[in-house]
């Protein structure tokens, strides 16, 4: 049984551990990550961008379980991100250093929604539920 990522909640708990603590969460984002929407001037030479994502820096911050999301300025210009969160390196706070750093994911991609289960085209081997009148 394979299980779904656990690092959309590091990175939720993360940060809400930096904020209660009065430090400014940063992310180091892997700029080629498929699906990455950040300002690619401001991306290193090694392909990554750190982004300060403290509250009182952003707006309409959106922590997922597939990617992390919101609105920001880069020299005065507004800009919507969207990060996957395979392509979150790491999180960390400014002041300290305490935080966590990720391996890069092997499969970077988004997971594909699952399949719709048909309705009523299931197994026919199983009774459909019934109703009756008890009196």
């Amino acid at each position: 049984m394979s299980m779904t990522s656990s690092r959309p909640y590091m990175i939720r708990a993360l940060y809400e551990w930096i904020v209660d603590n009065n430090c400014t969460p940063y992310i180091l984002v892997d700029a080629h990550v498929q699906g990455v929407e950040v300002p690619q001037q401001y991306v290193n030479k090694d392909g990554q961008i750190i982004l300060n994502i403290a509250p009182s820096a952003l707006k309409d911050l959106f922590i997922g379980l597939e990617a992390i999301s919101f609105s920001a300025r880069f020299g005065g210009v507004p800009f919507d991100l969207f990060i996957p969160c395979g392509a979150v390196l790491g999180i960390y706070a400014r002041e300290n250093g305490q935080g966590m750093m990720f391996e890069a994911e092997s499969n970077t991609r988004p997971p594909s929604p699952p399949e719709p289960t048909p309705v009523g085209g299931g197994d026919p081997s199983q009774k459909r539920p019934s109703l009756r009148v008890v009196k």
